[in-house]
């Protein structure tokens, strides 16, 4: 079993309640516009770290992540990248991407709305983590904390928390 805390546009912002949430997961996840490489370094010294960069991301970081992450984690097919669309409304230039190899989870960020769908038509649960920085139109940042074990995605948890 593997507990992943997952986030996205981060926009240059982590405090402690980041570390604070996410203090029981095996790894952290994140799905693009980190915004500042002391963000990356910190979530790196704090646990193993998977992502993506996303549209504001400078070249440091575009050299630490790939722009899609195709990845296995306890027998769950992840594909991630930062702008994807959503289950209906996929990103046309990414699309024939999402459908290249079956996927057990799509992630991506970018719009700063949380969501997780699962894409009946596509068989794989959909996840954006919404946006946890404090740049954007969004009122609340959030988290999502769950666990993978033996390919079943279980105990999914967003965590709410106020912008200011």
């Amino acid at each position: 079993m593997k507990r992943i805390g997952l986030l996205s546009d981060t926009h240059s912002y982590i405090d402690d309640v980041l570390f604070e949430h996410f203090k029981d997961v095996d790894e952290i996840w994140h799905a693009g516009d980190v915004g500042a490489i002391e963000v990356l370094e910190k979530l790196k010294a704090f646990k193993p770290l998977r992502g993506v960069w996303g549209n504001i991301d400078g070249q440091e970081i575009k050299g630490e992540f790939p722009f899609i992450n195709r990845f296995s984690c306890e027998q769950v097919r992840v594909l991630m990248t930062h702008i994807g669309g959503y289950p209906g409304k996929y990103n046309p230039k990414f699309k024939p991407e999402l459908l290249k190899e079956p996927i057990d989870l799509f992630i991506c960020g970018h719009s700063h709305i949380l969501k997780v769908i699962y894409d009946k038509q596509y068989n794989f649960l959909h996840i954006n983590p919404g946006a946890y920085g404090k740049e954007g139109f969004h009122q609340v940042r959030t988290l999502i904390r769950f666990s993978i074990t033996e390919g079943k995605i279980h105990d999914l948890e967003v965590i709410e928390l106020k912008r200011w």
